[in-house]
């Protein structure tokens, strides 16, 4: 398959005129993948099964991981469920357009391999402006997993897309930087707490200021989970570089020296490392001791968005570098921390040493 790359700049006049194209493409069944607020995603048809089996195909994803419909409009929730929950409204008047994903009992209008067969649809309405315009533009529900091959970091640059998607799709739409850089939070309102299946975007403490109680999001561990998960991001390991991954969590200063011991035997072995910190810390690794070592900083720990938003791009540099094994801190799981440590824990694949 070719490949159109469009690049999209929406500070000049009538910029919405360069997704003409592609919202042609989506509206025939073919997949587009374009940014959103929060990561790249890879787009088709909702309502064409055909389309949808295509995003499968693309990113090799497996059957049972259902995926994210995205609207333009708050109104198009009606035909997708079969009840609209009592506390959608709020929700959605507080967070949508946003990262907020709302699961709800589905119509039959969704087809079973958007929501892999489960009685639920997971529909959330993003506030990118070139999500939008393509989806207004389309006319039609969007099904969109993230724009990577299943199982990799989620892109948060067309480039990344590129590296992963290039001749298995109709167009990619550049446009810049996905700026949250973590997934939507996917929250199920079938159930009364509400309950967080993926934390996201919109925090545990945003959700609690809407609804009072609202369940989940307390551990950012691995999910041993069998069957259908109601949401991405639950059951598979996601989010993961091609290094192997160890996350090791205490005390700054202890974190440090667990981690620069097994930094050393690592090297004497011949194994190339990459250790993830953050700002606060890096003083910690010493160049002239680490100099082994390729050494990112995911940002500060006092501005939590950042280290959000620079975390997959950090994981897909470690791959660029070559590294072999990437050694992490982890985080506090306040606020968006908790998606941070959520995803940490994912691209790990739950391997952590608590000090």
């Amino acid at each position: 398959m070719k490949t159109q790359i469009i690049k999209v700049d929406t500070s000049i006049k009538d910029w919405d005129k360069q997704l003409d194209q592609a919202a042609e493409i989506l509206r025939s069944g073919g997949l587009v993948a374009f940014p959103t607020e929060t990561v790249y995603g890879l787009g088709a048809n909702a309502l064409d099964k055909t389309a949808v089996e295509a995003i499968y195909r693309a990113k090799g994803r497996p059957s049972d991981n259902p995926l994210i419909i995205h609207i333009s409009d708050a109104a198009a929730v009606k035909d997708l469920t079969e009840n609209i929950p009592e506390t959608a409204q709020a929700l959605m008047d507080a967070f949508w357009p946003g990262p907020l994903t709302l699961v709800m009992p589905r119509s039959q209008l969704v087809p079973d391999i958007v929501t892999a067969g489960l009685d639920t649809v997971a529909v959330r309405m993003p506030s990118h402006p070139i999500a939008s315009a393509l989806i207004r533009k389309a006319g039609v529900p969007v099904a969109a997993p993230s724009a990577n091959s299943s199982g990799r970091p989620s892109p948060t640059l067309a480039k990344h897309v590129i590296e992963d998607l290039m001749g298995k799709v109709d167009v990619i739409i550049d446009g810049g930087n996905a700026e949250v850089g973590v997934e939507s939070t996917v929250l199920d309102i079938t159930v009364i707490p509400p309950v967080i299946l993926r934390p996201g975007g919109v925090t545990l403490e945003q959700l609690k200021s809407v609804l009072g109680d609202v369940i989940g999001g307390q551990s950012p561990g691995m999910s041993d989970m069998s069957g259908t998960p109601k949401s991405p991001g639950m059951k598979y390991r996601h989010y993961s570089p091609r290094a192997t991954m160890l996350l090791v969590e205490g005390p700054p200063e202890q974190v440090a020296a667990e981690i620069g011991k097994r930094a050393e035997l690592y090297n004497k072995e011949g194994t190339s490392v990459g250790l993830l910190v953050t700002d606060e810390t890096a003083a910690l690794y010493e160049p002239s001791l680490y100099s082994f070592c390729k050494v990112i900083s995911l940002g500060s720990r006092k501005e939590p968005e950042t280290l959000a938003s620079n975390l997959f791009r950090c994981l897909r540099e470690f791959d660029e570098k070559g590294v072999e094994v990437i050694m992490a801190e982890t985080t506090d799981v306040e606020g968006i921390g908790l998606a941070v440590m959520n995803r940490l824990m994912k691209a790990a694949g739950g391997n952590i040493i608590k000090l």
